[in-house]
Parts: structure tokens; sequence; C-alpha cells
């Protein structure tokens, strides 16, 4: 490692030990720096130093001292869960040997292989791992920016942003109207702007019967979509109105100052609004010189940049081929990542790569329904093999299993990413 600047480190997570600069050097060992402590990053730091057994030297750069999962955060709207039971630390992590460093990578220099600090400090590494999720596209919702996201939230990262809203869908006043502005594809967590309006529905009807839902949408068609309609008419009925883009629903023009929407040239008048704007890969991706179109073609062995063979990037920034960008996604790739890391830095087994993803959606308290399918590493892409849904229909004892099912599969993955 190389050290441009005094100021280094910053702060170290609660359990690891703050180190002078000189201890971090990686006295031999190949090391690999992981850039985002989420789903994908965490995970992939996690199965190196575990699998490695101390032959590599990992480093985790991460801003936030605590994590919180963006799936799941829905449920905190209808209070199913709490949003202390989405945070997570990061000292099991440090305990495994890995350094987690307490800033924001601001830079990559890739024919140096550093990456830039915005403390200061300069990283050198064998191998680099992009996981910075997402960030949003300007401009891809009119009249609306992120400096206007502590009065109108996204809510799109956990945390936060989410509290803020539950806080304004609490003040609502009685048969007020809620607007969603769901977003574009490609977007973190396809069937999470649905699952939404589903818990927010079900806060409404406990507290707010009278409260409209008024969603506006630029896609035709949504996933999962017979699903949430069939349970919105079940559980809510009368009470949620979605308008595509044959109706305005793709070029909505937002007025926070005065509490307005304009859809094809109609205004209508919100209470509290949600707007979920267009992404793309979070701004490293970007700065490293990686992306094209938004987001980072990688290849499907390994997840590595198709520009860079060093640098791998995983999770909702990798433009990787038909996986959804979802937590249970990143995960999977993660633990791939690492093992062809690991193989390549130490010599170890390299095991073929093998993908999988489910995503879980609450429409209302024991009524769950999931998708999900195999992937395998395809022709210049990740390619979907067998997939499942649930079915319109079902019975009520298999949905109130699979709600429990994805509360079971939360503290499983979140035990497989954190320790």
């Amino acid at each position: 490692m190389t050290m441009k600047r005094r100021h280094f480190i910053g702060a170290a997570v609660a359990g690891a030990t703050l180190m002078s600069a000189p201890m971090l050097r990686a006295q031999g060992r190949p090391r690999v720096v992981v850039v985002g402590g989420g789903a994908g990053g965490a995970t992939v730091a996690r199965y190196l130093a575990k699998d490695s057994a101390g032959a590599l030297d990992v480093v985790l750069v991460e801003p936030n001292e605590v994590y919180h999962s963006c799936f799941f955060s829905n449920l905190t709207l209808a209070d199913l869960r709490t949003p202390e039971s989405l945070e997570h630390r990061y000292d099991k992590l440090a305990h495994l040997g890995i350094t987690v460093l307490r800033d924001r990578a601001v830079g990559v220099d890739r024919a140096r292989r550093e990456v830039a600090l915005g403390g200061g400090g300069v990283l050198a590494y064998d191998r680099l791992v992009l996981a910075p999720g997402i960030d949003f596209v300007a401009g891809s919702v009119a009249g609306w920016s992120e400096a206007d996201a502590e009065i109108i939230p996204h809510a799109y990262r956990g945390g936060a942003q989410v509290a803020l809203l539950r806080a304004q869908l609490g003040a609502m006043r009685p048969g007020g109207t809620f607007a969603l502005v769901a977003p574009p594809n490609p977007y973190r967590c396809p069937p999470g702007p649905y699952e939404r309006v589903s818990m927010v529905a079900n806060l409404m009807m406990r507290i707010n019967p009278t409260a409209k839902i008024l969603v506006l949408d630029p896609k035709s068609t949504f996933s999962k979509q017979a699903l949430f309609e069939d349970g919105w008419a079940r559980h809510y009925p009368g009470m949620i109105e979605r308008i595509g883009p044959d109706a305005g629903g793709n070029a909505v023009e937002v007025r926070p100052a005065v509490g307005e929407i304009v859809v094809a040239g109609a205004v209508v008048k919100f209470d509290v609004a949600n707007i979920i704007p267009a992404q793309k890969a979070g701004a490293i991706a970007d700065a490293a010189g990686l992306t094209e179109g938004g987001w980072v073609p990688v290849e499907p062995l390994a997840l590595a940049a198709k520009t860079d063979p060093l640098v791998h990037v995983l999770g909702d920034a990798a433009a990787q081929g038909d996986m959804p960008k979802s937590g249970f996604s990143a995960n999977s790739q993660a633990k791939v990542v690492a093992n062809a890391i690991r193989a390549e830095l130490t010599g170890s087994r390299a095991f073929p790569p093998r993908y999988a993803n489910t995503c879980w959606s609450a429409i209302a308290p024991d009524d769950g329904v999931k998708v999900g399918a195999t992937y395998t590493a395809g022709e210049g892409k990740i390619a979907a093999g067998e997939g499942f849904i649930s079915q319109v229909g079902e019975a009520a004892d298999l949905r109130a299993a699979t709600y429990a099912e994805s509360f079971a599969w939360y503290n499983a993955i979140s035990e497989d990413i954190f320790g």
C-alpha cells in the first residue's frame, strides 16, 4: 500500500482494532480490495477471508458503520418488521481478519491498481471487487432531484429514507393521497415498488382506510403483476389505482413545493409521495471508467469487468445478463467471485459458477409470493435456467408458508453475509 496523505484509515468499525498505516501493509500476501459493504461486498469479503485461511489480505472499504438492508425495508412501512431488525454491523467480519475501513472510495487508477479514498489515502490492490449498489439518474423524473429527498423521499436505500417515508405516511391526513412514481427498467429489486404499494395499503387499511394510492408507472408490465393485482383486489379493494405509460405514467412532472404531480397534462394533488428514479451503477464504477449505459458489463464466469479482468463488479451495479438486481443475486454472485479470486491468487480449486435467486414479496401479513430461478454462465452473459413463480389462487396456508419462508431466508442470508 502507498500512502499519499496522513489521514488514511478513518474510524474503524466496532470490534475492529484501530491501526496505524504501516500495520496495513500486505506483508507479501495478495491484497483484495472490496468496495461496498452491502449484500454483495460483505459476502465476497467474508468468503475470501474465511476460505483463504489468512492467505489473502482482504480490505473492505465502506463508509457506514451500520448496514441497513434495503431488502425487507418495505415491511417496516406496515410495521411488520422493526427498523432495528434490518441493521447489521461489521464486527464479525473484522474478527475474521478483514480490514474494515470506514471510508469512501472516490477513484480508481486501474493502470496503477490503486483505489483513492475520500480520507486522502491510496490503497493498492492485486484484485479489486466493486459492489457499490445503485445511484440515481439525475433528471429522470422531471421536477424532482435528490435535493428534494427530505421532502419527497426515494426510500430506495435502507435506513433514514425509509424511516422518513413511514413517518410521513403515519401523519397523512384522513382520506389523503399517497403517490408513488415507479422507476423504468432496469432497477434494484423489480418487485420492490409494488410490494411497497402493498405495505402502504396495509398500513392505510389500519390507520387511514379512506386514503387513496396512486401508482405512476413508466412500464407496461411489472414483476409479479398478476399476483400483486390479484392481492390488491382481495386485500385493498378500491384503494389502489395504477396509471401506466399508455395514460401518461411514463412522463410525469413533480412539483415538490406545492404537492402536485402533472400526469398527461392533468394536475394531481398528493399528501405524501415516493419518487423512485431511474437508476445506474454506484458512482465509483463510473469513476473507474467501467460503465456502459450506466452499468458495468461483466463476463459471466466470475463477473470480471469486460474491460479489465482484475476488477470484478457484482450485485446491482453489474450488467451481467438475466439475473435480477437483488440481495439474493448479489450474495450468490459474491460466492462465485470469491471462489474465482481465491483460485487465481492462491492456486486453490476453482469450482464451476452456480448462480441462483429468489425474490419474496409480501402482499399482506401471511400472504407472501415468490419468484426465482437458477442461472448459468452462458454465451457472453449469465443466462436464466429453470424458474418458478407463485400462482394466483394459491391456498391460504401455502401463502402463509411462503410468507414465513421469507423471514427465515432473511435470517439465514444475513448470517451468511455478516457472520
